[in-house]
């Protein structure tokens, strides 16, 4: 990464905006400029390309897939260094013009200096909604990053999955585990994804809950209702997903909670995590 030759770690941040337009209205660029971050995966972008380009600014390689549906989900990979290759989508027609998947390929210096490969995708899954149709979608689209993942530890040397991924894995991710057991994002259906992502059988490493340890949260989203945000009552649906080297790698992995409920450009909080390859 062009930034990171001056810094011995490469900063990769992951925020669902909720609308970019929206997100700049309400401060996001105060967040960015200063962040120095060399990876900005974004999802629920939810606007044109152009815009895009325009709120982001000069410096930025962008990979935008807007959603075929006006108004909804859009997702975006803009990095300091020109993408080696990029791919929009998760492999699956169906998905082909939701905008929920984009992955670049990059090259990056090891600890030895030495060239190696990293692919990072943003991903935005479905919220769904128990017993409907939108659940059913829900679960086609992790069944098929169940084999897209492993496809991406043989594709690279390293991989990435960044994003709003709407599964609170573990009752540690959710602040009120029994109460939203039969709830999207909290069902045991769900959750089974997540444990073979995390296990034997895929093998990548959820790197924020690696580095935060068995606590509860960080929490990533607050619903707007009540006192959730002020109550810190949340959900940590916003994921690292990294293959074994590069969860080893991260060194650090903060929640850019705002400093109050009035002050945030997003129900969702920006996770950027250091990794020292």
């Amino acid at each position: 990464m062009s930034s990171a030759l001056n810094k011995d770690h490469l900063r990769i941040a992951s925020v669902n905006v909720n609308g970019l337009r929206a997100a700049y209205k309400n401060g996001m660029a105060a967040w960015l400029e200063p962040r120095e971050v060399d990876i900005l995966c974004l999802q629920e972008v939810r606007a044109p390309d152009a815009i895009v380009r325009e709120l982001l600014g000069e410096g930025w390689h962008i990979l935008h897939a807007e959603a075929e549906a006006k108004g909804r989900a859009g997702v975006a990979i803009a990095s300091r260094q020109e993408p080696l290759e990029t791919r929009n989508g998760i492999g699956d027609d169906y998905f082909a013009t939701a905008g929920r998947w984009v992955e670049a390929d990059f090259r990056v210096p090891d600890a030895a200096g030495n060239p190696v490969q990293l692919t990072v995708a943003s991903a935005y899954v479905h919220s769904g909604e128990a017993g409907t149709p939108k659940q059913d979608d829900k679960y086609r689209f992790l069944d098929v990053m169940s084999t897209r993942l492993p496809e991406l530890t043989k594709h690279s040397d390293h991989a990435l999955v960044v994003g709003d991924l709407n599964v609170a894995h573990t009752p540690r991710d959710i602040r009120n585990s029994k109460g939203n057991l039969k709830k999207a994002g909290h069902l045991p259906e769900e959750r089974a994804y997540f444990d073979r992502f995390f296990g034997e059988e895929i093998g990548w490493h959820d790197v924020h809950r690696n580095l935060a340890g068995d606590v509860d949260g960080p929490y990533t989203w607050w619903s707007w209702r009540g006192k959730a945000f002020d109550n810190d009552t949340g959900w940590r649906i916003d994921y690292h997903m990294a293959t074994p080297g590069l969860a080893a790698s991260a060194i650090s992995a903060v929640v850019d909670r705002a400093a109050s409920w009035d002050t945030r450009f997003s129900d969702h909080a920006p996770l950027v995590v250091d990794y020292q390859l």
